[in-house]
């Protein structure tokens, strides 16, 4: 695992993008930046386990360089379920195609609004829905919604906005205290908070959870949460 140094030297910094240069150090990036990474990961492919049907689709919308997803065929049967990854970062897939080479999986490279969703027991989105703007949100959770089969659920692991802003000021300072526990110095933290601020919006979990509940789903719950960042599961 390459370790992330994206933001160690001071640069002009400019947006965020999921390019070749995030795509080497995005396992080491997640690692050290998402709180509770592997533990939530494990939740996450024990609800997908919970959730699967038999002659269903899976599908991991960002899924980055197909970690969740190798993770996931480690207990699934390929011939029963047929696993779809997709991630609008060329450079990703290419990871991703990398790590599941040996293992049958389609990934496509393309923008979530431009892919059809159907025959779906699971669909997961994990730090993804958080990168999609605004006004096109809605629309995709439909159409995650449409193409879930009955009983098939939605699982989101997004970074969140406290409804107290003196309580969101104290968890991002937890948050960038953990950052620097991980090895991330003052500059990198402070670079890649700026790269992020266009690109990432972040949501309240109340907000997202009327999100879900608008497009249809009558089950919405938040399994996890440290701080502001929290796993929510939607059950159609």
């Amino acid at each position: 695992m390459t370790k992330d140094t994206k933001f160690s030297e001071k640069m002009e910094v400019t947006d965020f993008v999921f390019d070749g240069s995030v795509a080497n150090v995005f396992d080491d990036m997640l690692s050290r930046c998402i709180p509770f990474y592997e533990e939530t990961n494990q939740m996450i492919k024990k609800l997908v386990l919970e959730h699967v049907k038999p002659n269903t689709n899976v599908y991991d919308l960002g899924c980055s360089t197909g970690a969740l997803l190798s993770m996931l065929t480690e207990n699934l049967s390929n011939s029963e379920i047929r696993f779809v990854g997709v991630d609008n970062s060329e450079a990703m897939i290419k990871k991703a195609k990398e790590r599941l080479e040996e293992k049958q999986i389609e990934l496509i490279n393309k923008d979530l609004e431009n892919i059809e969703i159907k025959n779906a027991s699971v669909v997961v989105m994990n730090w993804t829905l958080q990168f999609i703007r605004p006004s096109k949100r809605e629309k995709i959770l439909k159409k995650i919604f449409e193409g879930l089969t009955e009983g098939g659920c939605l699982i989101i692991s997004e970074k969140i906005l406290s409804e107290n802003s003196k309580l969101n000021s104290r968890y991002i300072k937890q948050y960038y205290d953990l950052k620097k526990s991980k090895g991330y110095s003052e500059l990198e933290i402070a670079q890649k908070r700026e790269a992020l601020e266009n690109v990432l919006i972040p949501y309240k979990l109340s907000e997202n959870i009327i999100e879900l509940k608008k497009v249809g789903f009558k089950t919405v719950d938040s399994f996890f949460q440290w701080y502001n960042f929290a796993s929510i599961i939607a059950i159609k």
